[in-house]
């Protein structure tokens, strides 16, 4: 988190943060995620670690829920630490920031291919370069294995 204090937007860079969800303290549920993050207008940081050891994931200028359709903001953006830490920011191209249901949570999107995925059991994802960000795959493949993952919202 610390690492990625001065990526976020300015108004959040001296706010508290802290741990929402963890899957080492929780389980691995999605549902269970959308729960504990519950909190309107709170932005949310997604840190996931698969058994490859590879460290990535997301911020949303929204909160994590489930929804009918796409929802945030052009502040969301995916990470990487492979092996120093990159920033893949909204390209403009299409607003495909945030989607998810108990099955599914998306990040990034277009032509069929999405920046970040995560399955309802919170075990696999994946991760495909995508329009919205125009980011590298976050992980070493393009479908990983989940070994621990972190929602960060702030206090």
């Amino acid at each position: 988190v610390p690492q990625l204090g001065p990526q976020l937007p300015p108004r959040l860079t001296q706010q508290p943060w802290h741990l929402l969800y963890s899957t080492g303290r929780d389980g691995f549920s999605l549902r269970t995620l959308y729960r504990r993050g519950a909190r309107p207008d709170s932005p949310a940081l997604l840190l996931i670690r698969d058994t490859d050891a590879q460290a990535f994931g997301a911020f949303s200028a929204s909160a994590i829920r489930s929804s009918s359709g796409f929802y945030g903001t052009g502040e969301t953006f995916l990470f990487s630490f492979c092996p120093e830490l990159k920033v893949f920011r909204w390209t403009g191209r299409n607003d495909f920031f945030v989607k998810g249901d108990v099955n599914l949570l998306l990040v990034g999107g277009g032509s069929g291919r999405f920046g970040l995925w995560l399955d309802g059991d919170l075990h696999h994802g994946g991760s495909q370069p995508c329009e919205t960000f125009d980011n590298e795959t976050l992980s070493h493949r393009e479908e990983f294995c989940i070994q621990d993952l972190e929602m960060w919202g702030l206090a």
